[in-house]
């Protein structure tokens, strides 16, 4: 009986396979050049076989990641298999798409890499879901979906639209000037200028200078005119931010520009006339300070003509994975990266933080997180020492385990998705196979 050797699939055999696959596939050489791309990979980018192969992927695909930190050229030089990543291509028709990518090494009979596969799947429905589910929760680059974010975006509006003097409060990190910004952009004035002041950052000397100007000769080194933020927001709105943290003098100054409309330059006798909206904020308790007399009671009923207010992040926790998927989006476009995740113990983690620095901190926070990552999703160890050693962390009669608030997390998703998986995954950002794994693990019937 005659020994035969085993015969490799021919290259025909090899496409057929590939074609059968459902996700998307194609090979490339050492050289980054495609050799091989199947069926499902033309029916999710549109680009076809006879164009792909020949020419090098990034020049096929063109993903936010090529040139920069790709896994299937990573995959090669180390040999290791790459980790799953959501990454963006374009599209035949100049579309961005998005994808689940995973690399992997091609070697030969003697274990030498002779090139490389990526197999990716289409996540547009996936994105669409989610952009349904969380545009109800995005009112002019703010964020939110607990109740007291939805009372500020019922009454955003109408005091944007009132043309009224607002006074925005709310702790240092909260998002005071995004509220001011809104309050521009939904009035009638909002092809004028938003000008901004940093009440705090000013000294005392040039901040009257600083809002209402000067002409030569008003003082030592004033040797021309020099218009202030009150002019440079005419016809616009003028931002005074801090405004709890003016000095008394400066205070009298700007009650009487309140009061009738006119503002006087600093060495000048001759009235301006102030056409601007003022909008105001502090983190300061401005009714303490009036009691201390730090703070004008007539200049706070003038700027309080409209109140709204900014909770704390502790006081809105829903709107934190919310808030942190934003980040997550926003930082990896300024990187050119794709888009990480979180883990669910991190997650937890966030949510159980009792965030003293708001949302300005948890930025921070994921941005750090980020950098100790390298490319990997976000997990307890990458996050802040402050998060990792518990300080910060509310303290609770009864704090439940990071399991225990998973599960919390999974069944409060289900029920408000009506118990639709794949609508559930995407709210919390996961895989529909990811989020079946949790509900096995934790019990949950859907």
């Amino acid at each position: 009986m005659r020994n035969s050797t085993p015969r490799a699939p021919s290259p025909a055999l090899n496409q057929l396979i590939l074609n059968s696959i459902t996700e998307g596939v194609f090979t490339v050489d050492p050289q980054m050049r495609i050799v091989s791309f199947n069926k499902a990979a033309e029916e999710i980018t549109g680009i076809s076989p006879e164009q792909a192969v020949g020419s090098k992927c990034h020049q096929v695909l063109r993903a936010t990641i090529c040139g920069t930190s790709c896994p299937l050229r990573t995959s090669m030089a180390t040999g290791e298999p790459g980790l799953e990543m959501d990454v963006e291509i374009t599209g035949a028709q100049g579309q961005r798409l998005p994808l689940r990518i995973r690399t992997a090494v091609l070697r030969d009979d003697q274990g030498r890499v002779v090139g490389g596969v990526e197999t990716f799947r289409d996540l547009s429905e996936v994105y669409h879901l989610r952009k349904q589910l969380t545009a109800g929760y995005t009112f002019c680059d703010l964020k939110g979906k607990s109740e007291p974010m939805r009372q500020l975006f019922t009454v955003l509006p109408g005091a944007a639209r009132s043309g009224a003097t607002v006074l925005i409060r709310g702790e240092s990190g909260t998002g005071k000037e995004l509220v001011a910004r809104a309050c521009h952009d939904l009035s009638n004035r909002h092809q004028g200028p938003f000008v901004a002041v940093n009440c705090a950052a000013i000294p005392e000397a040039l901040m009257e200078s600083e809002l209402f100007g000067h002409v030569r000769g008003a003082f030592t080194g004033a040797d021309r005119d020099r218009q202030g933020r009150l002019a440079a927001a005419k016809g616009g709105t003028l931002f005074l931010d801090e405004v709890g943290d003016l000095q008394p003098g400066i205070q009298v100054k700007l009650l009487r520009t309140l009061d009738s409309g006119e503002y006087t330059m600093l060495g000048s006798n001759k009235a301006q006339r102030a056409e601007v909206r003022v909008v105001a904020a502090t983190h300061r308790d401005l009714e303490k300070g009036m009691a201390r007399g730090d703070f004008r009671q007539d200049l706070y009923y003038r700027l309080n003509v409209v109140e709204l207010r900014l909770p704390p992040v502790r006081d809105r926790r829903e709107d934190i994975p919310l808030l942190a998927h934003h980040f997550l989006e926003s930082l990896a476009a300024e990187r050119g990266e794709p888009v990480r995740k979180v883990t669910p113990g991190a997650m937890a983690r966030l949510m159980e933080y009792s965030w003293p620095g708001n949302v300005r901190e948890l930025k921070n926070a994921l941005e750090h997180a980020l950098v100790l990552a390298q490319g990997q999703a976000v997990d307890i160890k990458h996050l802040p020492a402050g998060l990792q050693n518990g300080a910060h962390l509310d303290n609770e009669p009864h704090p439940l385990n990071l399991a225990q608030r998973e599960r919390e997390a999974v069944v409060e998703a289900l029920a408000r998705q009506g118990g639709h998986r794949s609508r559930t995954a995407a709210s919390l950002g996961i895989s529909t196979t990811t989020l079946w794994r949790k509900m096995k693990a934790y019990g949950i019937e859907s």
